[in-house]
């Protein structure tokens, strides 16, 4: 499968959102990113996998005010791995309230669906150490 550019743009755009809108607490926008049944992989962060929108949902706010203030999104790279089915490897920066930083790699898993491009599966891996490799999902 090729992406045309207008996939690779809803892709793009569909990553990139979550930031904005987590960052918002629009929680309705934000799950509205992913599918119903989504694997979202937070162990590499030390927290759970979060399978679907309550489980996120329940998290995020259980987390309340220790979450980002900022989500940054960059380095996006996109695979196809089947005919409406892409992996994206990107880098993500977030800025908590007292100033800290920290850098992850996200791995997402994108399905065109009826409705358009939606992140099925989203594995997040903290880099803590310089020059350490990621294994990444193919």
């Amino acid at each position: 499968m090729t992406l045309d550019i207008d996939d690779r743009i809803a892709i793009t755009d569909l990553i990139k959102l979550h930031g904005h809108h987590a960052d918002d607490g629009d929680f309705d926008a934000m799950l509205g990113l992913f599918t119903e049944d989504v694997v979202y992989d937070l162990t590499g962060v030390d927290l759970p996998v979060l399978v679907g929108h309550q489980q996120i949902r329940a998290l995020a706010k259980e987390i309340g005010d220790d979450n980002p203030v900022a989500h940054l999104v960059t380095n996006i790279v996109l695979r196809p791995i089947g005919p409406d089915e892409v992996h994206a490897w990107s880098k993500g920066i977030a800025i908590m309230a007292d100033g800290r930083a920290g850098s992850a790699t996200y791995e997402d898993v994108a399905v065109r669906t009826e409705t358009g491009w939606l992140i099925s599966k989203r594995r997040i891996t903290a880099r803590r150490k310089p020059l350490s490799g990621v294994h990444r999902q193919e």
